[in-house]
């Protein structure tokens, strides 16, 4: 059954994401990825799933302000009356503390706490194993097409030599959880 939180997150992205092809698409395959992991993981879905709804609505117009999607996205969600739970879990999706530092964005970020849970863990395992079109994925293939469509010189770039490890151990995290309980 799902819940009043993953239902009006739901409605949020579907109005503010849907225009947006393929962030769309992506945003439906990780509530789906989401919803599935909840139970195994003995997580509250309505939770996982609502983060997962809105875990890039930063890259949405009315949303951004830094340009930084989990930033902005985090800032949107509160400002919408959403938890500060859900907002923290937006902020901190996919290890966006090592963009933000780069960026010069790591204080603005970190006014959304960081709860490294199972939680968390298991809402970036969700974003790290869907493509861009929604498709599953493994986390390296989601890290090369990550990289080659922002580029060489992106931020997401500059820190993978630190982003990639946490990714790799998070990814460990969830499978060992879900595959050896």
């Amino acid at each position: 059954m799902r819940g009043d939180r993953s239902a009006a997150a739901e409605q949020t992205a579907a109005r503010l994401l849907g225009p947006l092809g393929n962030r769309w698409l992506h945003t439906v395959g990780v509530a789906q990825r989401a919803a599935e992991l909840a139970e195994p993981l003995g997580l509250d879905a309505d939770v996982l799933v609502a983060a997962a709804w809105l875990h890039d609505i930063g890259y949405a117009r009315v949303a951004t302000v830094t340009g930084f999607h989990p930033l902005d996205g985090a800032v949107y969600v509160v400002g919408q009356q959403w938890s500060m739970r859900i907002a923290g879990l937006v902020a901190h999706h996919s290890g966006a503390r090592f963009v933000a530092t780069a960026r010069g964005l790591g204080r603005a970020l970190s006014a959304y706490r960081d709860e490294s849970s199972p939680m968390s863990d298991a809402l970036t395992y969700a974003d790290q194993t869907v493509g861009v079109t929604g498709q599953p994925v493994t986390v390296s293939e989601r890290r090369v097409e990550m990289l080659r469509r922002h580029g060489s010189d992106s931020w997401n770039a500059k820190v993978d030599h630190l982003r990639g490890p946490y990714l790799r151990a998070m990814v460990a995290r969830v499978e060992r959880r879900l595959f050896h309980p």
